[in-house]
């Protein structure tokens, strides 16, 4: 969705509408591990005014999205419901090439140079900030044998727990209490 810088107002404007994010999907294809994948389009709500020259977007996303267990490697689903907000404003002019030094405030600024803002980048930037860490299919997953493989939420492993790792050969040795 596109919105023209003239014609946003003072007062708060509120608008709901479907983004297309599918390009995300793309994008995360190129990962050689892919953790999740994305819906076509997401249900957002929006309220956008300006102030002077900063433009100030607030609202809402929510969609269904894919994931891949990072402990046991299955795949499920999870709905993802954000609140967000960001400012953008204009983008400084700069004198010549050289380089300006950034300071710690304008870290969270982002800049607005055209007579219209497209919003599904900056929907899209939200969606990836807002995914997990690390997906997991629920809290308590037990995830994969680290020796046989077998899904411990599945099935129950037959290797013995107490096995010897060589690793840790060194502290079997030690004396305690001498």
């Amino acid at each position: 969705m596109k919105i023209s810088v003239d014609e946003i107002p003072q007062s708060p404007k509120e608008i709901d509408f479907s983004e297309s994010i599918e390009d995300l999907n793309q994008i995360y294809s190129r990962e050689s591990n892919r953790d999740f994948g994305f819906p076509s389009s997401l249900d957002v709500h929006l309220v956008y005014y300006r102030s002077g020259q900063e433009i100030f977007f607030s609202g809402q996303f929510n969609g269904s999205f894919k994931g891949r267990c990072a402990r046991c490697l299955e795949e499920f689903e999870f709905t993802l419901q954000k609140d967000f907000d960001f400012i953008l404003t204009p983008d400084p002019k700069k004198s010549g090439h050289r380089a300006e030094e950034l300071h710690r405030e304008d870290l969270g600024l982002s800049y607005y140079s055209s007579d219209e803002i497209d919003v599904a980048p900056l929907i899209g930037e939200q969606v990836m900030l807002a995914l997990p860490t690390r997906p997991l299919c629920a809290e308590n997953c037990r995830g994969l044998c680290g020796r046989c493989g077998v899904n411990l939420n599945r099935e129950r492993c037959d290797c013995s727990i107490a096995g010897s790792d060589p690793r840790m050969a060194l502290f079997r040795t030690l004396k305690v209490g001498r």
